[in-house]
Order: C-alpha cells, then sequence, then structure tokens
C-alpha cells in the first residue's frame, strides 16, 4: 500500500517524472458513475503551466482510461487512466555528476533505493506525477458534484501577499472553479504575480498557503481515533510533493485563544442545528458536524531554483555546489490547487462510501 489511500474507494498512482507515462488506478467507485472526459480535461489544464509564473516544460496531458469504464460510465472495476510523458529533457538529469538538489528528495530517495531510482526530474517524486492525481480526482469531484458537494480552494497568501477570508463559500466555490490563478480578490492576483516573477528574475522561488472549504458535505462521517476526517485528509494531502503543513480551521491560532473564544456555539435554527461559527473546520472528535469543511495546506517554495547551493555528489560523496539546469517553476502553488482538490475528492469519496455504502455516489443507496 505503499502508493496507495483509501480503504473503501483506493487510489494508486505509478509513473516517474521521464518515465514513459504517468498513471492512476482507482479502486472500489460504484458502477453507474457517470466519467466525463471534457470534465478531467479541464481539470487538467488547471494543472497545466502557464506564462511567466510557471515552469516552460508544458505537458499536453493526452490522457487514456484503459479499464472501468464502458459506455461514458464507470463499470464498478478498477478504473486505470494513462498520461504520457511528451516534452521530457533527460540530458539535465543524466549528463555530469549526481548531484543532490537542497530541498528534493533525492537524498533520500538514494537511501531507500540504494541508487537503483530513476532520478530524472524527481522520478516518481516528482510533482509531475500529480497530473494522474488530477485525472482521478476530477471523476470523484463529478461524483460528489452530483451528491450537492462542492470543493474549491483559493491561493490565501503567496509572496507575501494575503487574499481575503471565504465569504459565501457556496458561491465563491463557483466562482474559484471558473479561475485559472484562484483568488477571491481579484485585485489580488496581479501582486502575487508579480511577486512569483520577480523571484523568477532572481533565480528563486516562492511559496504560500491554499485554503480548501468543502460545502454539502453531510454530518457524522468520520470514526473518533485514528481514521478521524482530519486525520484521513492529512494523510492523503501530504503526498502531494509540496505540502508541508495542514491545518484544519482556525488551526494554530486556535492554541491562542481562550476556550470561550475557540468554540463554536451550536443553535437550532428552524428546525436545523449548526454552529455559529466554525473555527473547528466542520469536524468535531473526528467526525463532520455538517459546517463547511475547511482547511488549509502550506506550499513550500519550489526547490528547483537558480541560485547556486551547497551540497554532495551522490557519487563520490563529496561536497559540491550546484548550478542548477532545466526548466523549473518559480513558484507551484497556483498549479498546486486542483491537486489539492483532487485529493480531497478522493478522501471524501472513500469516507462517504465507508459510511453509506459503494453505491452512495451512484446515487442508488438513497
Amino acid at each position: 500500500m505503499k502508493n496507495t489511500i483509501g480503504t473503501s474507494v483506493s487510489l494508486t498512482v505509478f509513473g516517474e517524472s521521464h518515465g514513459a507515462a504517468i498513471g492512476a488506478v482507482i479502486d472500489g467507485l460504484a458502477p453507474g458513475i457517470p466519467v466525463d472526459e471534457e470534465f478531467i480535461s479541464a481539470q487538467l489544464s488547471k494543472r497545466r503551466p502557464s506564462g511567466k509564473i510557471s515552469t516552460s516544460r508544458v505537458e499536453q496531458d493526452r490522457f487514456s482510461i484503459l479499464s472501468g469504464v464502458f459506455n461514458g460510465k464507470t463499470t464498478g472495476t478498477p478504473l486505470t487512466i494513462i498520461i504520457p510523458n511528451e516534452n521530457t529533457k533527460s540530458s539535465d538529469y543524466t549528463v555530469g555528476p549526481r548531484l543532490a538538489r537542497p530541498g528534493h528528495a533525492d537524498y533520500t530517495a538514494s537511501l531507500k533505493y540504494h541508487g537503483f531510482e530513476d532520478f530524472r526530474g524527481g522520478g516518481h517524486f516528482s510533482g509531475r506525477v500529480t497530473a494522474a492525481i488530477v485525472a482521478a480526482g476530477a471523476i470523484a469531484i463529478s461524483a460528489l458534484n452530483s451528491k450537492g458537494i462542492k470543493i474549491g480552494t483559493h491561493i490565501k497568501s503567496c509572496g507575501g501577499i494575503t487574499d481575503r477570508e471565504f465569504g459565501n463559500i457556496p458561491e465563491e466555490i463557483d466562482m474559484l472553479n471558473g479561475l485559472d490563478f484562484a483568488v477571491l480578490d481579484p485585485e489580488i492576483a496581479g501582486a502575487m504575480k508579480e511577486k512569483i516573477e520577480s523571484a523568477a528574475s532572481e533565480g528563486d522561488s516562492v511559496g504560500g498557503v491554499l485554503e480548501t472549504a468543502v460545502t454539502g458535505f453531510p454530518g457524522g462521517v468520520g470514526e473518533p481515533i485514528f481514521d478521524t476526517v482530519e486525520g484521513l485528509l492529512a494523510h492523503a494531502l501530504f503526498g502531494i510533493p509540496a505540502v508541508k503543513g495542514v491545518e484544519f480551521g482556525d488551526g494554530f491560532k486556535l492554541a491562542g485563544m481562550r476556550g470561550s473564544e475557540a468554540n463554536d456555539p451550536i443553535e437550532n435554527k428552524n428546525g436545523r442545528i449548526n454552529m455559529k461559527t466554525n473555527r473547528a473546520g466542520g469536524v468535531n472528535g473526528g467526525i463532520t458536524n455538517g459546517m463547511p469543511i475547511v482547511f488549509s495546506c502550506a506550499i513550500k517554495p519550489t526547490p528547483s531554483i537558480f541560485k547556486t547551493q551547497d551540497t554532495v555528489d551522490l557519487a563520490t560523496r563529496e561536497n559540491a555546489v550546484l548550478s542548477l539546469k532545466g526548466r523549473h517553476d518559480p513558484a507551484i502553488i497556483h498549479r498546486a490547487r486542483v491537486v489539492v482538490d483532487s485529493v480531497a475528492a478522493i478522501v471524501l469519496c472513500d469516507l462517504l462510501a465507508g459510511r453509506f455504502g459503494t453505491d452512495y455516489l451512484s446515487g442508488r443507496a438513497d
């Protein structure tokens, strides 16, 4: 299960950045879920590089569904998606000494795989592999949408520039999902892009924070100890290469509050029980409470930068200086938001199938 998450609905990813292809297998999806290939393509386009704020390596992501779909709907058997790698420059990694890139998994991969790993472009550790996650996640997102469950992510901060907070979450999710650069305040987008371009001009990179909201998700889903909603989501989200922190609701801010501030008051309004605030991010005791699920992911600066850095030659074990070559992103936060949506969708489908049965997502379990 080293490259697999999920119990009732599981996702397995495979492939390397410069290998023949990357791909994903989703198992446990109910039969009869519509598969919209145009929507899959649209989701992949949100992850694709664009302009000066992204790498010049642009893949067309021409995917193929090899199994698990017939006549436009899932069959209930394992669904396999494959995406060929078509725009690689492996010579950037195979010519010259094996210099471990600071911030990457080059050194730890060599420890685990004893030098047999495909290190070109980061190999299996590359963000390239997330394209397969997005393709699989698009099917999960469609299934959730059919149940009235929506997911949306905005760039909460990037390069020291901060977006406004969520307000009318359902409407804002629809708005965010139609944007290439997902921010709530359109005037902020330009300033963030300027910060990214400025870092790029200096051979450097920037990171930031993504904030995600999920609406329409039922209460009573999750487990109280190890398989909490937060635990399962965090487990999967940390599988995204750039994620270095995850918090739910007000997260670490709660540590500085008193209980009277941190608690979400409860009320019965027109026969429906709600929380007056949502500092807990829609989860209490590991179980959803019916409020929007809200969480944030810290996205580190892209480790591939064009400044000289101290390192070690993995072949000779001698100290060396790295001057990076190749095509790299000065920021990946704007591309990562659709990956976060996709990972969250897979986990939420797994939680729903575990709680209500695998047919729930096809509508036959209502």
